[in-house]
């Protein structure tokens, strides 16, 4: 396994503020593209850290901005993240311009190749899509990402709604990973999504795993399903090689 250099760093994200964030990269100085990873509700914790390094140990250079440090700076993952649910989560435009300031972020480093892909899991997932219907990048991945189809339900603590109208402006290419034994989003939900995207002429793929529900990449949760995150990843590998090279 290659070296890695892995710290936690500052970066200006949304309205200027400095926020905290998670950055993995090769020790080696070739040039690579980017990886943001957008962590899930749950918040920024050691599973996700876990993922920033992956992609670093993969030859990218990424970086995870901590979503919640503005409602709780410092604060415990979980502490910080149950915070943010009980303000309603992390706003789309706030998410945006977060995201924004990392692919800025990875494109300014001297090992870039001016690429970036973004990549999220559950509500990263979504968020994942928002990002590349919002501002430029040039691959994204939604692992499971509940309401890009349909609103959270009217009880939710966190309020996201659909991503529909945005869909049109999708502007990467887009890996989705998906399990079939899901409810958010449900297979019918991912159809649905895949039906708007190739109405429009986007550029997607996506992959279903039977046996599968939601969280199933989560190795720390019963959800884990070995078969589907091992080739879930592979398709993550290959999907990246390709347009991010």
């Amino acid at each position: 396994m290659s070296s890695l250099i892995a710290q936690t760093i500052t970066i200006t994200g949304h309205g200027g503020d400095e926020i905290e964030a998670y950055e993995a990269r090769p020790a080696s100085g070739h040039r690579r593209g980017g990886m943001i990873v957008i962590h899930h509700l749950p918040g920024y914790d050691r599973a996700t850290k876990e993922i920033v390094r992956r992609f670093a140990e993969l030859g990218y250079d990424a970086v995870c901005p901590n979503l919640f440090h503005r409602e709780a700076p410092g604060a415990a993952a979980d502490d910080a993240a149950a915070t943010a649910r009980a303000k309603g989560g992390a706003p789309d435009d706030r998410v945006v311009g977060d995201m924004a300031a990392a692919a800025a972020h990875l494109r300014a480093l001297d090992s870039s190749n001016g690429k970036v892909g973004v990549i999220g899991f559950c509500s990263g997932g979504r968020q994942s899509v928002l990002v590349a219907c919002s501002t430029p990048v040039d691959a994204a991945i939604d692992c499971y990402g509940a309401f890009v189809i349909g609103d959270s339900p009217a009880e939710s603590q966190v309020k996201m709604t659909n991503l529909e109208a945005l869909l049109p402006n999708l502007g990467a290419p887009l890996l989705g990973l998906f399990g079939k034994d899901d409810q958010h989003p449900s297979p019918a939900e991912v159809e649905r999504l895949a039906e708007i995207l190739t109405a429009n002429g986007k550029d997607f793929e996506f992959h279903s795993y039977d046996g599968a529900g939601h969280a199933f990449f989560a190795v720390d949760r019963p959800a884990y399903r070995v078969e589907a995150a091992v080739d879930g990843w592979e398709k993550i590998t290959d999907f990246l090689n390709r347009k991010l090279s």
